[in-house]
């Protein structure tokens, strides 16, 4: 198993504190794996194995759990008197009304409870309203460049061309990087996550008939296929229905909206608000999506060479999210920032270019960060090796290195 050592760190600092945890993020990055190695941890400090209850709701012999009221009683008669209960529960979004079971194991003595779920609509609804203030998330991603790079072997950027072709779902990091192998994967997590997370999307929503119902998946793959290929570039409800309408067919607003709501709720898509750098606010308008991970765009689209700069645009936005900052896009008077990360209330600008050698591309992307007149940190990230240095400030840095931490 990839051990997630930043992720492992984040939910120790959490261990019996008075809150759920919950670890989000999209099938396949390593949620299980995750809390099997928390659970090894807490065995090897010590933990009797009787205090540890582990549930996975995507294997069959669970499948008589996913009923709330008999996963209640099956959880609170192995209870450990006087002692901590280590509570795990996987892919909880297939117990319906399962809040209410953690919302009840909550309130019991020496309880400590974690769960994992694929969808954010679980968050979104009925667990945090009746969980507000009472649990934290840890959203998880696929390995970032560092953590893949620690399981192959070869050159800095011999593996960053490897990793932006097939991306960083753990267990492709490990296999034969075959593309008939990678593609076969990928194809199969791609379908799993479309059908399930709708599947199980609409079993939440069937009681309430005000909630629109996502039924065609042809339509819902076209989207992504769309957004996919627009990576880097703001998107639109009016952009997606033309290119929608392109192909033969009309789709309302409202339509387009809740599937690509759909599609970031099952974390194959992250947005990134605009924001006003000037006027120090988020823009509701033309925000950018970013895809959960380079393989799996690869695989949905075809080989575009230009597509580079996109490809390492997408890279740096989740590595910035792997180090906890809130990102947006930025926008100056006419021009524009790649990224405003926020950490603590304090902002570092970004620009991301494949390379700054050409005279016309290095004052493109340097103009905009000379504009600002804060003094909060400008870098500019490239793949080339021969402009970097410092700019009036402005740092140029490579941005294998920066992956790597260096």
């Amino acid at each position: 198993m990839v051990e997630r050592t930043e992720y492992l760190e984040s939910i120790k600092a959490w261990r019996e504190e008075q809150v759920i945890k919950v670890v989000t993020g999209i099938r396949r990055c390593g949620k299980s794996t995750l809390l099997k190695q928390y659970r090894d941890f807490l065995i090897g400090d010590g933990v009797s194995p009787e205090q540890i209850i582990f549930i996975n709701f995507e294997e069959l012999e669970n499948e008589e759990l996913q009923d709330y009221h008999k996963l209640y009683d099956y959880l609170t008669e192995r209870l450990v008197r006087d002692k901590y209960t280590y509570i795990f529960l996987d892919e909880i979004q297939k117990v319906d009304s399962f809040e209410k079971v953690v919302d009840s194991l909550y309130v019991k003595d020496n309880t400590d409870i974690y769960i994992t779920g694929s969808n954010a609509y679980m968050l979104s609804s009925e667990l945090a309203t009746l969980l507000s203030g009472r649990y934290i998330e840890i959203s998880m991603l696929p390995l970032s460049f560092s953590e893949f790079s620690s399981l192959r072997s070869g050159s800095p950027d011999e593996l960053f061309s490897e990793y932006m072709r097939i991306g960083g779902f753990p267990y492709i990091a490990q296999m034969d990087g075959s593309k008939e192998k990678v593609d076969m994967y990928l194809e199969g997590i791609y379908n799993t996550i479309i059908v399930k997370n709708i599947e199980e999307r609409q079993k939440r929503r069937e009681a309430d008939p005000n909630k629109r119902k996502i039924t065609d998946l042809l339509l819902l793959k076209n989207i992504a296929k769309f957004l996919a290929g627009s990576v880097g570039s703001p998107v639109s409800v009016k952009s997606i229905s033309d290119y929608i309408t392109s192909s033969g067919r009309k789709v309302s607003a409202n339509t387009i909206n809740d599937y690509v709501t759909a599609l970031v709720e099952a974390f194959i898509f992250y947005p990134a608000e605009k924001y006003d750098i000037a006027g120090k606010h988020t823009l509701k308008m033309n925000q950018k999506l970013y895809m959960v991970d380079t393989g799996l765009r690869n695989h949905l689209l075809s080989r575009r060479s230009y597509d580079l700069g996109f490809l390492l645009e997408n890279i740096i936005y989740l590595e910035l999210l792997r180090r906890g900052y809130t990102v947006n896009t930025g926008k100056l008077g006419t021009s524009e920032v790649d990224f405003v990360a926020n950490k603590d209330e304090r902002l570092h600008y970004y620009q991301v270019t494949a390379s700054l050698t050409d005279e016309n591309t290095f004052k493109r992307e340097i103009t905009p960060l000379k504009n600002l007149t804060d003094n909060y940190p400008k870098t500019i990230l490239t793949l080339d090796r021969f402009t970097l240095g410092n700019y009036e400030g402005i740092e140029v840095i490579n941005a294998v290195d920066w992956l790597l931490g260096n």
